[in-house]
Protein backbone atom coordinates (compact mmCIF):
# COMPACT_ATOMS: atom_id res chain seq x y z
CA UNK A 1 0.00 0.00 0.00
CA UNK A 2 1.27 3.70 -1.12
CA UNK A 3 1.37 5.70 1.71
CA UNK A 4 1.28 9.88 0.53
CA UNK A 5 4.75 9.79 1.38
CA UNK A 6 5.66 7.46 -1.26
CA UNK A 7 2.92 8.68 -3.39
CA UNK A 8 4.79 12.20 -3.79
CA UNK A 9 7.90 10.99 -4.40
CA UNK A 10 6.56 8.60 -7.15
CA UNK A 11 5.25 11.60 -8.58
CA UNK A 12 8.54 13.85 -8.02
CA UNK A 13 10.46 10.53 -9.99
CA UNK A 14 7.54 10.91 -12.96
CA UNK A 15 7.83 14.44 -13.30
CA UNK A 16 11.94 14.34 -13.19
CA UNK A 17 11.36 11.80 -16.15
CA UNK A 18 9.54 14.01 -18.36
CA UNK A 19 11.46 16.86 -18.21
CA UNK A 20 13.40 17.39 -21.35
CA UNK A 21 17.00 17.08 -21.21
CA UNK A 22 19.86 18.11 -22.92
CA UNK A 23 22.80 15.72 -22.99
CA UNK A 24 25.82 17.39 -20.72
CA UNK A 25 28.91 17.59 -23.19
CA UNK A 26 30.99 19.08 -20.21
CA UNK A 27 34.26 18.70 -20.83
CA UNK A 28 34.28 18.01 -24.23
CA UNK A 29 35.38 21.85 -25.54
CA UNK A 30 37.17 23.82 -23.00
CA UNK A 31 37.19 27.10 -23.95
CA UNK A 32 40.21 29.31 -22.80
CA UNK A 33 38.92 33.40 -21.46
CA UNK A 34 42.23 34.11 -22.73
CA UNK A 35 41.43 33.53 -25.87
CA UNK A 36 40.57 36.80 -27.73
CA UNK A 37 42.21 40.28 -29.23
CA UNK A 38 45.93 40.90 -28.29
CA UNK A 39 45.89 43.74 -25.84
CA UNK A 40 49.07 46.22 -24.64
CA UNK A 41 48.15 45.84 -21.74
CA UNK A 42 49.70 44.58 -18.76
CA UNK A 43 46.04 42.82 -17.46
CA UNK A 44 42.57 42.90 -18.90
CA UNK A 45 39.32 41.45 -18.26
CA UNK A 46 36.18 41.39 -19.90
CA UNK A 47 32.49 40.71 -18.55
CA UNK A 48 28.93 40.14 -18.85
CA UNK A 49 27.29 42.67 -16.36
CA UNK A 50 23.58 40.75 -16.42
CA UNK A 51 25.25 37.28 -15.95
CA UNK A 52 28.60 37.88 -14.12
CA UNK A 53 29.89 35.48 -16.87
CA UNK A 54 33.79 36.24 -17.57
CA UNK A 55 34.39 36.27 -21.22
CA UNK A 56 38.31 37.22 -21.17
CA UNK A 57 41.08 37.23 -18.63
CA UNK A 58 44.47 37.90 -19.61
CA UNK A 59 46.47 37.95 -16.02
CA UNK A 60 43.22 39.01 -14.47
CA UNK A 61 44.45 37.51 -11.07
CA UNK A 62 47.75 39.40 -11.22
CA UNK A 63 47.92 42.06 -8.55
CA UNK A 64 48.99 45.54 -9.49
CA UNK A 65 48.19 48.80 -8.30
CA UNK A 66 45.11 50.83 -9.92
CA UNK A 67 45.03 54.37 -9.30
CA UNK A 68 41.98 55.63 -9.03
CA UNK A 69 39.79 52.99 -10.28
CA UNK A 70 39.63 52.57 -6.44
CA UNK A 71 36.84 55.08 -6.74
CA UNK A 72 34.66 52.36 -8.40
CA UNK A 73 34.46 51.02 -4.98
CA UNK A 74 34.55 54.51 -3.34
CA UNK A 75 31.55 55.68 -5.22
CA UNK A 76 29.51 52.40 -4.44
CA UNK A 77 30.35 52.12 -0.83
CA UNK A 78 29.28 55.84 -0.27
CA UNK A 79 26.12 55.17 -2.47
CA UNK A 80 25.48 52.01 -0.08
CA UNK A 81 25.88 53.53 3.56
CA UNK A 82 24.98 57.98 2.62
CA UNK A 83 22.33 59.29 2.49
CA UNK A 84 22.89 61.23 -1.39
CA UNK A 85 20.74 64.43 0.11
CA UNK A 86 23.64 64.91 3.06
CA UNK A 87 25.82 68.13 2.99
CA UNK A 88 29.40 67.17 3.26
CA UNK A 89 31.80 69.42 4.56
CA UNK A 90 35.39 69.67 3.00
CA UNK A 91 37.94 69.19 6.22
CA UNK A 92 41.73 70.02 6.26
CA UNK A 93 42.74 66.47 5.44
CA UNK A 94 40.50 66.39 1.96
CA UNK A 95 41.62 70.46 1.35
CA UNK A 96 45.09 69.39 1.01
CA UNK A 97 44.65 66.23 -0.61
CA UNK A 98 47.49 65.71 -3.72
CA UNK A 99 46.26 64.52 -6.84
CA UNK A 100 43.77 65.14 -9.39
CA UNK A 101 41.44 67.59 -7.86
CA UNK A 102 37.87 69.29 -7.72
CA UNK A 103 39.67 72.32 -5.91
CA UNK A 104 37.19 72.62 -3.33
CA UNK A 105 37.45 75.05 -0.60
CA UNK A 106 38.23 74.16 2.98
CA UNK A 107 34.76 74.59 4.96
CA UNK A 108 33.11 74.24 1.55
CA UNK A 109 29.67 72.50 1.78
CA UNK A 110 28.57 70.31 -1.15
CA UNK A 111 25.66 67.60 -1.45
CA UNK A 112 26.85 63.68 -1.32
CA UNK A 113 25.36 63.30 -4.70
CA UNK A 114 27.27 66.26 -6.65
CA UNK A 115 30.40 64.93 -4.72
CA UNK A 116 29.93 61.69 -6.31
CA UNK A 117 30.07 62.91 -9.58
CA UNK A 118 32.94 65.20 -9.24
CA UNK A 119 34.37 62.11 -8.01
CA UNK A 120 33.61 59.74 -10.60
CA UNK A 121 33.83 62.16 -13.91
CA UNK A 122 36.49 64.50 -13.16
CA UNK A 123 38.58 62.02 -10.31
CA UNK A 124 39.09 64.33 -7.30
CA UNK A 125 40.76 62.96 -5.05
CA UNK A 126 39.84 65.94 -2.50
CA UNK A 127 36.16 64.55 -3.49
CA UNK A 128 37.59 61.30 -2.31
CA UNK A 129 38.76 62.03 0.97
CA UNK A 130 35.91 64.05 1.99
CA UNK A 131 33.40 61.50 1.01
CA UNK A 132 35.24 59.00 3.20
CA UNK A 133 35.31 61.17 6.14
CA UNK A 134 31.66 61.80 6.21
CA UNK A 135 30.70 58.39 5.32
CA UNK A 136 32.94 56.51 7.43
CA UNK A 137 33.29 58.96 10.35
CA UNK A 138 37.62 58.79 8.86
CA UNK A 139 39.42 57.91 6.11
CA UNK A 140 40.26 54.23 7.87
CA UNK A 141 36.73 54.00 9.23
CA UNK A 142 35.82 54.21 5.47
CA UNK A 143 38.85 51.96 4.05
CA UNK A 144 37.34 49.29 6.51
CA UNK A 145 33.88 49.91 5.33
CA UNK A 146 35.74 49.23 1.03
CA UNK A 147 37.37 46.29 2.84
CA UNK A 148 34.82 44.94 4.07
CA UNK A 149 32.59 45.30 0.43
CA UNK A 150 35.54 43.63 -1.11
CA UNK A 151 35.12 40.41 1.17
CA UNK A 152 31.37 40.11 0.74
CA UNK A 153 31.83 40.11 -3.11
CA UNK A 154 34.47 37.75 -3.33
CA UNK A 155 37.45 39.77 -4.49
CA UNK A 156 40.28 37.96 -2.78
CA UNK A 157 43.20 39.45 -5.12
CA UNK A 158 42.04 43.20 -3.99
CA UNK A 159 42.92 45.43 -0.80
CA UNK A 160 42.59 48.93 -0.68
CA UNK A 161 44.68 51.39 1.77
CA UNK A 162 42.56 54.59 1.34
CA UNK A 163 39.50 56.33 -0.94
CA UNK A 164 40.97 57.61 -3.66
CA UNK A 165 44.01 55.53 -5.40
CA UNK A 166 47.19 57.38 -4.53
CA UNK A 167 49.97 54.31 -4.39
CA UNK A 168 50.06 52.70 -1.49
CA UNK A 169 51.93 49.35 -0.71
CA UNK A 170 49.09 47.80 0.50
CA UNK A 171 46.81 49.37 -1.87
CA UNK A 172 46.16 47.01 -4.98
CA UNK A 173 43.51 44.85 -7.30
CA UNK A 174 43.33 42.97 -10.26
CA UNK A 175 41.78 42.78 -13.60
CA UNK A 176 39.17 40.09 -12.68
CA UNK A 177 37.84 41.61 -9.07
CA UNK A 178 37.69 44.96 -10.72
CA UNK A 179 35.60 43.52 -13.20
CA UNK A 180 33.18 42.01 -11.02
CA UNK A 181 33.11 44.89 -8.60
CA UNK A 182 31.96 47.26 -11.88
CA UNK A 183 29.16 44.28 -12.56
CA UNK A 184 28.18 44.19 -9.06
CA UNK A 185 28.16 48.83 -8.95
CA UNK A 186 26.13 48.76 -12.36
CA UNK A 187 23.54 46.73 -11.34
CA UNK A 188 22.63 50.38 -8.99
CA UNK A 189 20.78 52.94 -10.85
CA UNK A 190 22.52 55.36 -9.31
CA UNK A 191 26.34 54.42 -9.50
CA UNK A 192 25.15 53.56 -13.42
CA UNK A 193 23.53 56.97 -13.82
CA UNK A 194 26.61 58.95 -12.58
CA UNK A 195 29.09 56.99 -14.47
CA UNK A 196 27.33 57.74 -17.79
CA UNK A 197 27.09 61.27 -17.27
CA UNK A 198 29.59 63.15 -19.89
CA UNK A 199 28.94 66.57 -18.24
CA UNK A 200 27.53 67.76 -14.75
CA UNK A 201 26.94 71.13 -13.36
CA UNK A 202 26.93 71.86 -9.54
CA UNK A 203 26.24 74.70 -7.32
CA UNK A 204 29.00 76.62 -6.07
CA UNK A 205 28.59 78.14 -3.02
CA UNK A 206 31.55 80.70 -2.82
CA UNK A 207 31.46 81.73 -6.64
CA UNK A 208 28.52 83.21 -8.93
CA UNK A 209 29.43 80.58 -11.20
CA UNK A 210 28.84 76.84 -11.42
CA UNK A 211 30.77 74.10 -11.11
CA UNK A 212 30.91 71.87 -14.37
CA UNK A 213 32.48 68.70 -14.70
CA UNK A 214 33.49 66.99 -17.73
CA UNK A 215 33.89 63.49 -17.46
CA UNK A 216 37.56 61.95 -18.52
CA UNK A 217 36.16 58.96 -19.76
CA UNK A 218 36.65 59.76 -23.68
CA UNK A 219 34.43 56.05 -24.63
CA UNK A 220 31.54 57.79 -23.90
CA UNK A 221 32.16 59.70 -26.91
CA UNK A 222 34.54 57.63 -28.77
CA UNK A 223 32.37 53.90 -28.72
CA UNK A 224 28.95 53.12 -29.38
CA UNK A 225 26.71 52.56 -26.65
CA UNK A 226 29.24 53.42 -24.19
CA UNK A 227 27.71 54.26 -20.85
CA UNK A 228 30.75 53.81 -18.24
CA UNK A 229 32.92 54.07 -16.05
CA UNK A 230 36.51 55.02 -14.57
CA UNK A 231 39.76 56.47 -16.08
CA UNK A 232 42.57 56.63 -13.63
CA UNK A 233 46.65 56.92 -13.62
CA UNK A 234 49.72 57.22 -11.32
CA UNK A 235 53.52 56.90 -12.39
CA UNK A 236 53.72 53.59 -10.96
CA UNK A 237 50.11 52.16 -11.66
CA UNK A 238 50.16 53.81 -15.13
CA UNK A 239 47.29 54.20 -17.44
CA UNK A 240 44.18 52.54 -16.12
CA UNK A 241 40.66 52.31 -17.43
CA UNK A 242 37.15 50.36 -16.42
CA UNK A 243 34.55 51.27 -19.56
CA UNK A 244 31.15 49.62 -20.03
CA UNK A 245 28.74 49.73 -23.35
CA UNK A 246 25.50 48.33 -23.74
CA UNK A 247 23.98 47.29 -27.13
CA UNK A 248 21.21 44.84 -27.83
CA UNK A 249 19.84 44.69 -24.65
CA UNK A 250 23.93 43.34 -23.67
CA UNK A 251 26.04 45.60 -21.20
CA UNK A 252 29.55 44.44 -21.18
CA UNK A 253 32.41 46.12 -19.06
CA UNK A 254 36.07 46.19 -20.50
CA UNK A 255 38.96 46.46 -17.41
CA UNK A 256 42.38 47.25 -18.84
CA UNK A 257 45.67 48.06 -16.30
CA UNK A 258 49.02 49.73 -17.06
CA UNK A 259 48.11 49.77 -20.37
CA UNK A 260 49.15 52.45 -23.42
CA UNK A 261 46.43 52.05 -25.76
CA UNK A 262 43.81 51.46 -23.75
CA UNK A 263 41.18 53.71 -25.66
CA UNK A 264 41.87 51.52 -28.58
CA UNK A 265 42.14 48.14 -26.45
CA UNK A 266 38.73 48.91 -24.64
CA UNK A 267 36.93 49.24 -28.19
CA UNK A 268 38.92 46.00 -29.45
CA UNK A 269 37.69 44.15 -26.51
CA UNK A 270 33.90 45.56 -26.30
CA UNK A 271 33.66 44.67 -30.19
CA UNK A 272 35.21 40.59 -29.23
CA UNK A 273 32.56 40.06 -26.23
CA UNK A 274 29.09 41.80 -28.34
CA UNK A 275 30.47 39.71 -31.85
CA UNK A 276 31.63 36.42 -29.89
CA UNK A 277 29.39 36.10 -26.40
CA UNK A 278 26.05 37.26 -28.06
CA UNK A 279 23.11 36.86 -25.28
CA UNK A 280 20.82 34.25 -26.06
CA UNK A 281 17.73 33.72 -24.78
CA UNK A 282 17.65 30.18 -23.24
CA UNK A 283 14.25 30.11 -21.74
CA UNK A 284 10.75 32.38 -22.44
CA UNK A 285 8.92 33.28 -19.46
CA UNK A 286 5.54 31.22 -19.44
CA UNK A 287 6.91 27.91 -21.74
CA UNK A 288 6.07 25.00 -20.48
CA UNK A 289 8.24 23.19 -17.90
CA UNK A 290 7.30 20.01 -17.62
CA UNK A 291 5.60 17.70 -20.27
CA UNK A 292 1.83 16.65 -19.93
CA UNK A 293 1.41 18.59 -16.65
CA UNK A 294 0.45 22.66 -16.12
CA UNK A 295 3.83 23.52 -14.87
CA UNK A 296 5.36 26.84 -17.04
CA UNK A 297 8.21 28.95 -16.12
CA UNK A 298 7.79 31.86 -13.73
CA UNK A 299 10.75 34.19 -15.62
CA UNK A 300 12.58 34.20 -19.12
CA UNK A 301 16.20 33.51 -18.90
CA UNK A 302 19.43 35.05 -21.23
CA UNK A 303 22.73 34.24 -20.94
CA UNK A 304 25.85 35.26 -23.03
CA UNK A 305 26.93 32.24 -25.40
CA UNK A 306 29.52 31.70 -27.98
CA UNK A 307 29.05 29.48 -31.03
CA UNK A 308 27.98 25.83 -29.91
CA UNK A 309 27.49 26.70 -26.45
CA UNK A 310 23.90 26.86 -26.46
CA UNK A 311 24.21 22.88 -27.54
CA UNK A 312 25.72 22.01 -24.32
CA UNK A 313 22.88 23.82 -22.15
CA UNK A 314 21.26 21.63 -19.63
CA UNK A 315 18.28 22.06 -17.56
CA UNK A 316 16.88 20.35 -14.47
CA UNK A 317 13.70 20.33 -12.37
CA UNK A 318 14.36 20.57 -8.31
CA UNK A 319 10.78 19.98 -7.08
CA UNK A 320 9.41 21.99 -4.07
CA UNK A 321 6.87 20.78 -1.75
CA UNK A 322 3.86 22.78 -2.71
CA UNK A 323 2.71 25.42 0.16
CA UNK A 324 -0.20 27.85 -0.75
CA UNK A 325 1.38 30.75 0.69
CA UNK A 326 4.56 30.56 -2.22
CA UNK A 327 1.91 31.49 -5.20
CA UNK A 328 1.48 27.72 -6.02
CA UNK A 329 5.61 27.86 -6.39
CA UNK A 330 6.24 24.02 -7.79
CA UNK A 331 9.67 23.55 -8.24
CA UNK A 332 12.71 25.78 -9.42
CA UNK A 333 14.63 25.40 -13.03
CA UNK A 334 18.29 25.20 -12.40
CA UNK A 335 20.26 25.95 -15.94
CA UNK A 336 23.71 24.31 -16.14
CA UNK A 337 26.13 25.24 -18.77
CA UNK A 338 29.56 21.90 -18.18
CA UNK A 339 28.11 21.27 -15.26
CA UNK A 340 28.28 24.56 -13.84
CA UNK A 341 24.92 26.29 -12.44
CA UNK A 342 24.27 29.74 -13.87
CA UNK A 343 20.62 30.44 -13.56
CA UNK A 344 17.60 29.29 -11.79
CA UNK A 345 13.79 30.18 -12.41
CA UNK A 346 11.02 29.42 -10.31
CA UNK A 347 8.14 27.24 -11.86
CA UNK A 348 4.93 27.40 -11.30
CA UNK A 349 1.17 25.94 -11.94
CA UNK A 350 -0.56 27.87 -14.85
CA UNK A 351 -3.21 28.73 -12.32
CA UNK A 352 -0.79 30.75 -9.94
CA UNK A 353 0.85 32.44 -13.63
CA UNK A 354 -0.54 35.72 -13.30
CA UNK A 355 0.19 36.27 -9.41
CA UNK A 356 3.44 35.51 -8.92
CA UNK A 357 6.60 37.32 -8.21
CA UNK A 358 9.12 36.83 -11.49
CA UNK A 359 12.23 35.50 -10.13
CA UNK A 360 15.12 34.73 -12.30
CA UNK A 361 18.38 34.64 -10.83
CA UNK A 362 22.33 34.39 -12.25
CA UNK A 363 24.25 31.81 -10.61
Amino acid sequence: MYTPKSLFMITISMLLFLVPMFPSQAGAQNLSISTGPKTNARAAALIDVTSGRMLYSARGEEILPIASLTKIMTAIVAIEHGRLEDKVKVGKNAFAKEGSSLYLRLGEQMTLSNLLYGLMLRSGNDAASAIAEHVGGSEEGFVYLMNEKARQLGLTHSHFANPHGLDAKAHYSSAGDLAKLTAYALHNPVFREIVRTKVKTAPNPNDPWEYKWANKNKMLRLYDGADGVKTGYTKIARRCLVSSATRNGQQLAVVTLNDGDDWNDHAKLLDYGFSTYPLKRIVEKGEPAVQNADWVTGASFSYPLRTGEEQRIVKKLKLITPKPADFKLRARMEILLEDKLIGSLPIYTTAAQENHPTAASHR
